[in-house]
């Protein structure tokens, strides 16, 4: 094969039966769906995903009732505030001695929040 045939192979358009085919068209752009709606290039949807997930896993292992744990996202303030409330008898769990365990809980979520790009404080409420 030639150079000029060559350089004819690597045009952006080829002709196909007659046919005039972009290649534009079949380039893999990650920001299209497969019915060409647009996916957002923010993978998290919900506001501190990832630090809301793992402050979930985390406090419902320490607690004897998992179902009454509720993990709010709070986005009013300055940071995002994750607020979490469990059942009755269980907040003394959480907190443990001397706040050990709060203060284990918050560490890890807030390196889980680095994930999300922001930055969090956890509460605990009665």
């Amino acid at each position: 094969m030639s150079d000029q045939e060559l350089d004819h192979d690597d045009d952006i358009e080829d002709e196909v039966d007659g046919n005039t085919i972009d290649d534009d068209q079949f380039d893999d752009d990650d920001d299209d769906d497969v019915d060409g709606n647009t996916i957002d290039d923010d993978p998290n949807s919900i506001p501190a995903g990832h630090a809301r997930s793992v402050l979930d896993y985390l406090v419902r292992a320490v607690v004897d009732d998992p179902d009454a744990v509720e993990v709010e996202v709070d986005e009013s303030g300055r940071r995002t505030a994750l607020n979490v409330t469990v059942g009755d008898g269980d907040m003394g769990r959480v907190i443990g001695k001397r706040g050990r365990v709060a203060t284990s809980i918050r560490t890890v979520t807030r390196a889980a929040a680095v994930r999300d790009g922001i930055e969090v404080d956890i509460e605990f409420l009665d």
